[in-house]
């Protein structure tokens, strides 16, 4: 039998045969599979260990067809677990190759990669591989994939992974953008949000780092090249980079709902206040909250009112002051 085939040739031949006959004995099968008798006994056998067949009788017994998604179905899941720990395993190889590599070579320090799919699959095997912490410069219109695409993070998270993301205000504006950013904070992201970014960055564990060399005045011209940067004093930096603008960044509290806190502040009215104080527009608040501006303002003003103040930079400080965001 070929290695990674279920069933051989000769085994899909004798069990489709089975199938059409309902129930037969070696001699039967032997006889319309054109077999010998010591060839259909050996076949009727290896099918029986594979849990195809089944025999009725001792002397001379009859094999009856069993059905082969129950037969085959484990064991092909049990080869794309297989394959699925294979290839979380080549990533992580390949990530361990690259930071010996670059410490040996400084010509390892800094990979560059074309293309958007190219750039799609490093970072997918990037947060495949991580362990602790992966962080995010998140701005308007990605190159590689969307907040949506971004099927890895919940794995990631799911195994304790700490995500830190901050977007762009363009980016919370996008329409749909938002309940994929809101998806990512249930599963656990720590998401925040600046007016503006100065570059798209991904740093996973500390140890390596995607940044795209394409200017957004240049993303319509041939295709998009990131660079990838292990251990030295350019990802020191990045790090740098990233850690003063989150401490700038303002929390995005993307929970929704009617419950109240002792202040008598809903969740949706948290929500308002978080896209407030990360500089949305009214309109693109009424328009993801699904009410109108005039309702925004009227429950800007309670809040206001709430919190003793009479204009939104004065709601802005005391929201942060109360921890209402």
């Amino acid at each position: 039998m070929q290695e990674g085939l279920l069933l051989d040739a000769r085994e899909e031949q004798a069990y489709r045969l089975l199938v059409g006959l309902s129930a037969a004995r070696s001699g039967e099968l032997a006889e319309v599979a054109e077999l010998t008798r010591h060839e259909a006994d050996e076949v009727l056998q290896r099918l029986q260990a594979k849990g195809l067949v089944a025999a009725t009788e001792v002397d001379d017994p009859v094999f009856r067809p069993l059905p082969p998604d129950v037969a085959l179905g484990t064991t092909l899941l049990r080869r794309q677990e297989s394959l699925e720990t294979a290839r979380k395993t080549v990533a992580a190889l390949s990530e361990e190759f690259r930071a010996s590599a670059s410490r040996r070579d400084a010509h390892h320090l800094v990979e560059v990669i074309v293309g958007a799919t190219a750039l799609r699959e490093r970072l997918r095997d990037l947060q495949e591989s991580a362990r602790e912490e992966i962080l995010w410069f998140c701005r308007a219109n990605p190159l590689a994939m969307q907040g949506a695409d971004n099927t890895e993070e919940y794995g990631a998270l799911t195994r304790g992974v700490r995500y830190r993301a901050i977007y762009e205000r363009a980016l919370l504006e996008t329409p749909g953008e938002l309940d994929s950013i809101a998806e990512g904070v249930s599963w656990g992201e720590e998401a925040r949000a600046l007016p503006t970014l100065p570059v798209r960055l991904a740093i996973v564990d500390r140890s390596t780092a995607v940044c795209p060399l394409v200017r957004d005045d240049e993303l319509g011209i041939g295709e998009p090249t990131a660079a990838v940067i292990s251990r030295g004093q350019l990802l020191d930096a990045l790090l740098a980079l990233f850690e003063s603008h989150w401490e700038q960044a303002t929390p995005v509290k993307l929970q929704r709902g009617d419950s109240e806190d002792s202040e008598g502040l809903d969740d949706n009215e948290r929500f308002l206040l978080s896209l407030l104080v990360a500089g949305v527009p009214d309109k693109s608040i009424a328009s993801q909250l699904g009410i109108s501006r005039r309702t925004v303002q009227r429950r800007l003003d309670r809040m206001m009112a709430l919190a003793g103040v009479d204009t939104r930079t004065g709601l802005a400080f005391q929201a942060a002051k109360r921890g209402w965001i």
